[in-house]
C-alpha cells in the first residue's frame, strides 16, 4: 500500500505538535521517525490510524483519501506494535491467534518461529498452552514484545506501524525483537517511531 501524506498540521490546547509535513512512502518501504518526547512522532501515525482526524492536510492509502475509507476497514488494514504491550488472560497460543481468530496451530507457530518466540514458548511451562496471568508478568517484557510482534505477523496487515517497540528491553533483547520486526515488516509498507538511532539504522 502506498501512503501519502500531504501538508499535515494538527494542534492540541496550545501546543501545536505537527507543522507543514508531507511524504510519500511507497508499497514496502520503511520510514523512520526519530526524535525526542513531544517532537510529534506518535501523533503523525495516529492520524494515519484516524486515531485522530485531521485539520489540515491530507492522507492517501493507494489514491484514496482516508476520510473516504471507513474507520474499521482502515485499521483492518494496520497492524500495529506498541511500546505497552497489550496481552491478555489466556494461553500463549490465544494471545497469537488473537492476530487472526480463524488461524490454525500450526499457522500460529509458524508466526512465532517468524518472530523468534517460538524457541522461548518452548521453554515455558505448559508451552503454548501456558496461561498468562492478568498483566502478563509471569512473561517478561521482551518475551511479551515477540508474542505480539507473532500476532502482528499472524495477522498479515498491509501497513505495520511500530511505535517504540524497543525501548523497554535491553541490548541483548532488543537485537532478537530487531530480528522479529526485519521479518514483520518485509514487503510491508512500515513506519517506525524511535527515541535511539540504533532502532532504525536499517
Amino acid at each position: 500500500m502506498d501512503v501519502v501524506v500531504e501538508n499535515l498540521t494538527k494542534s492540541f490546547g496550545y501546543q501545536k505538535a505537527v507543522d507543514s509535513v508531507s511524504f510519500e512512502v511507497k508499497k514496502g518501504e520503511i520510514l523512520g521517525f526519530l526524535g525526542p518526547n513531544g517532537a510529534g512522532k506518535t501523533t503523525i501515525t495516529n492520524l494515519i490510524n484516524r486515531f485522530y482526524d485531521l485539520a489540515d492536510g491530507k492522507i492517501r492509502y493507494d489514491g484514496i483519501n482516508i476520510n473516504k475509507i471507513k474507520k474499521a476497514d482502515l485499521r483492518r488494514s494496520l497492524g500495529i506494535v506498541l511500546q505497552d504491550v497489550n496481552l491478555f488472560t489466556g494461553t500463549v497460543m490465544d494471545n497469537i491467534r488473537y492476530g487472526r481468530l480463524d488461524a490454525t496451530d500450526e499457522e500460529v507457530i509458524a508466526a512465532a518461529k517468524a518472530a523468534h518466540a517460538d524457541s522461548f514458548i518452548r521453554q515455558l511451562p505448559d508451552g503454548y498452552q501456558m496461561e498468562l496471568n492478568e498483566d502478563a508478568s509471569n512473561v517478561s517484557q521482551g518475551q511479551k514484545q515477540l508474542l505480539t510482534i507473532a500476532r502482528a505477523i499472524l495477522a498479515d496487515n498491509r501497513v505495520m506501524i511500530l511505535d517504540e517497540a524497543t525501548s523497554s528491553v535491553d541490548t541483548r533483547t532488543e537485537i532478537l525483537i530487531q530480528k522479529a520486526m526485519d521479518h514483520l515488516m518485509e514487503g510491508r509498507t512500515s513506519f517506525i517511531i524511535a527515541h535511539r538511532l540504533s532502532t532504525i539504522r536499517n
